[in-house]
């Protein structure tokens, strides 16, 4: 327990990003919906607008207690900023919802009392079951996504998933000491999809209607898509497969510059040094984006994290070179596959290196900020433990 935060049965979590206009009215239906509960509002907030100031105003005259927790860097995007507001909360429970409105604050009552009278972890206000509808999205084409996203989702943990129609949903409750929040990764929109992949939880299901955003501008874009399918495929398989992935571009151009260059009479030992410091470079470039974007800076800096990653390679290459001669000349392979087997070999030497030294993660506890005398807010970027993988 934070001295001088007080212990309530009810945080609902809203994170925000240039929601001012909506504020207002949200903080009024959850005040009334939510009379006579000891229950807090904690906007979490990454916003470049008023909505900062906005929620201050509100929450001086606001008789359900509003709190507000600033981040100067909105590290995970809106996953991240709900694991700062969980790490923030000391309620028993938590309810997660939009700041848009789309999530009805008058359900918040009815998913708290499902928990309690069910014993369950989790409820999952659900568009996919009873009398749940997903009309609020923007037309049919995201309603399309959304329910083939939905489906490819619990197709891929069909256990963690068994008694969730609605794994994509932002608007649903949890136990709080039920999340390990050390173990999240959050990343992009889809923190229940995050929870339940990584826990063993009890879940149940309330229906909702998605609504009408009331103001602001839908948030989702193709980047948001990249980040879903990056996320399904590290809950999944962990970040191996993103660097097979990459470390397979790798060889292809790799294995297609030797075959250019000898092609054009350059010695085979000089294309395979040429061509593995072309492949060094563009690996480091797509490895810092697509495998270890989460722990960068984590242990050193980006041109110390590329000096360590060049160095190693190198050597690996001053290794890999004269194998790679000794299969031409003793082992009568050619040049091309010589070099892909080569290549191959070096894989698992390259990952095991690069995940426990170079993007190794520091030890640290979550610290937050203090609590404003004046405004019942939090300020301040708020630093997370160091996250493992499933």
């Amino acid at each position: 327990m934070r001295e001088g935060v007080q212990v309530r049965e009810l945080t609902v979590v809203v994170p925000t990003f240039n929601e001012a206009p909506n504020v207002e009215p949200l903080v009024a239906r959850l005040a009334a919906a939510l009379d006579g509960v000891d229950a807090e509002v904690l906007f979490v907030d990454d916003s470049h607008d008023d909505t900062p100031r906005e929620v201050e105003r509100v929450a001086a005259t606001s008789a359900l207690p509003v709190r507000l927790l600033h981040r100067d860097d909105a590290v995970g995007g809106l996953s991240g900023a709900v694991q700062d507001g969980l790490a923030t909360s000391t309620a028993r429970w938590c309810v997660v919802m939009d700041g848009d409105l789309q999530h009805p604050p008058e359900l918040v009552p009815t998913l708290l009392a499902t928990a309690v009278e069910q014993g369950v972890d989790v409820v999952v206000a659900s568009r996919y079951t009873g009398d749940g509808s997903a009309g609020g999205l923007a037309n049919g084409v995201r309603r399309l996504v959304s329910s083939s996203s939905t489906a490819v989702t619990r197709a891929m943990f069909p256990r963690r998933l068994a008694d969730c129609s609605d794994p994509m949903t932002g608007f649903f409750l949890v136990r709080r000491d039920a999340v390990d929040l050390a173990r999240l990764q959050p990343r992009g929109f889809k923190i229940l999809l995050e929870i339940l992949a990584r826990h063993r939880l009890a879940v149940a299901e309330i229906p909702f209607v998605f609504g009408e955003r009331l103001a602001g501008e839908s948030k989702a874009s193709l980047a948001q898509g990249v980040q879903f399918l990056s996320q399904l495929a590290a809950l999944r398989f962990g970040r191996m497969p993103r660097f097979a992935v990459i470390g397979g571009l790798g060889a292809v151009v790799n294995v297609a510059l030797v075959w250019a260059m000898t092609r054009a009479d350059v010695d085979y030992r000089v294309a395979a040094v040429v061509a593995a410091e072309a492949t060094i470079v563009m690996n480091f470039l797509l490895q810092e984006r697509f495998v270890f974007r989460d722990l960068r800076g984590e242990r050193f800096g980006t041109w110390s994290r590329f000096a360590h990653s060049f160095l190693f390679n190198n050597i690996e290459t001053a290794i890999r070179v004269p194998v790679l001669a000794l299969l031409v000349s003793s082992g009568h392979l050619a040049a091309v596959p010589a070099t892909a087997l080569t290549l191959l070999l070096a894989f698992v030497v390259r990952f095991t290196y690069l995940a426990r030294v170079v993007y190794r993660p520091r030890r640290r506890s979550p610290e937050v900020g203090t609590i404003s005398a004046a405004v019942p807010s939090i300020e301040g970027d708020v630093r997370k433990a160091p996250l493992e993988q499933v």
